[in-house]
């Protein structure tokens, strides 16, 4: 199996009075890092996580999931207890009695689409001495949806920003993450996943959508910026109203594709600008991430901003023996600086869950001044994946 179970509960069905339960960890506080699981139904969870121990100063990261951040670096003098909580969307592929979504191959050994809430315990010294699990069914819940650069990433040296983001809200608001690496918009409807989180949306939660990347490389009858894509986006935006839910656009994120003057080329066609043009017809509110990276890798220079992808010589993870030279798909360092751009244009943007932000989020990042890399310090997961996400 490809964690360890720490402890493995049997959870009934859980209303929204029904008891909470508790992992006790004091046991685990000698533990570098380690992953407790909990059999629960789909659905929201809050998570209330007591920091601290009684004998050692410590530094504790929590994931959940499949490396969702909630937890980073929290330190708690020796002694001290902390408790903080979040919320973590867990689900399978079942839609209904009849219909699943058609998840890949690859995503079957995801935490994402298993019948467990699993969360990851890390840090320099974790200090973890109680989790407790209780069904929410009230907050509001942010779909994501997208490709590559939006989807939890389960394993080292990959990330993207839609398992960032959730670092920065409290436990008012619920994010599930139902991006895949490869997906168009159209196909992302045509497997189901769209349909999984419309089984899910009540009235009052939001949906989310950055697509673009490989949409462009669709070709054929009826493909193109203005028309399959084009009548994909609408089909988001009917449905999820539908549902009494919020749609909101976000361009796709740049390539790290250079000229001769250090800017960056644009790759994608007028796929950005469609998205655009939907945006503004239908009323929805728009995240132009397309521009707000292009400042952040023309800010960090050519050669910089390989720190911000995957690139890596060969040797920097086990078993890897050639170069890693990803200019589509980020690392935990280049995730983390994109989810801050994402958050700022949620704030410009007027949307209404800002209110849940996080009292210690840094309000007014500037993509053009971004954080030092060496200021960032991210413990790395037991899993290493050397083969390159699906997209480009």
């Amino acid at each position: 199996m490809k964690r360890l179970l720490l402890s493995l509960l049997l959870l009934p069905a859980l209303g929204a009075s029904a008891q909470p339960i508790t992992l006790d960890l004091r046991d685990s506080l000698e533990r570098p890092c380690y992953y407790a699981s909990v059999r629960v139904p789909d659905g929201n969870y809050r998570v209330t996580v007591t920091l601290g121990a009684r004998k050692f100063a410590a530094s504790t990261t929590v994931r959940a999931e499949s490396r969702r951040l909630f937890i980073e670096n929290e330190p708690t003098r020796k002694g001290e207890t902390r408790t903080i909580s979040f919320l973590v969307n867990k689900r399978t592929p079942r839609i209904d009695e009849g219909e699943q979504v058609r998840i890949k191959e690859r995503e079957r050994t995801k935490l994402n689409w298993d019948d467990l809430l699993t969360l990851e315990v890390t840090g320099d010294r974790q200090a973890v001495q109680r989790i407790t699990i209780e069904r929410d069914t009230v907050a509001p819940t942010v779909f994501l949806c997208g490709n590559s650069t939006v989807v939890d990433q389960d394993d080292e040296p990959w990330a993207s920003w839609g398992q960032m983001i959730t670092r920065w809200f409290t436990d008012s608001v619920c994010f599930c993450n139902l991006a895949e690496s490869g997906e168009t918009a159209s196909t992302f409807i045509g497997v189901g996943r769209l349909k999984k989180g419309l089984s899910m949306m009540k009235p009052g939660d939001y949906i989310v959508m950055e697509f673009g990347h490989n949409d462009q490389k669709q070709r054929g009858p009826g493909m193109g910026a203005y028309y399959n894509f084009a009548t994909a986006l609408k089909t988001f935006v009917d449905e999820a109203r539908q549902r009494g839910a919020q749609p909101i656009f976000i361009t796709p994120t740049q390539r790290r594709s250079f000229d001769k003057e250090g800017r960056i080329r644009e790759t994608h066609a007028d796929y950005p600008e469609a998205m655009q043009w939907v945006a503004e017809r239908e009323g929805c509110p728009l995240i132009d991430l397309h521009q707000m990276t292009r400042v952040l890798f023309e800010s960090m220079g050519e050669e910089g901003s390989k720190r911000a992808f995957v690139h890596y010589p060969a040797g920097s993870y086990p078993g890897q023996t050639t170069a890693f030279a990803d200019n589509t798909h980020f690392n935990p360092y280049g995730a983390y600086e994109i989810a801050k751009c994402v958050v700022e244009g949620l704030i410009a943007g007027g949307i209404d869950f800002v209110r849940y932000l996080r009292p210690e989020y840094p309000r007014g990042y500037n993509p053009a001044r971004p954080d030092p890399v060496e200021t960032f310090h991210w413990v790395d997961s037991k899993h290493v994946d050397l083969v390159k996400p699906d997209g480009n």
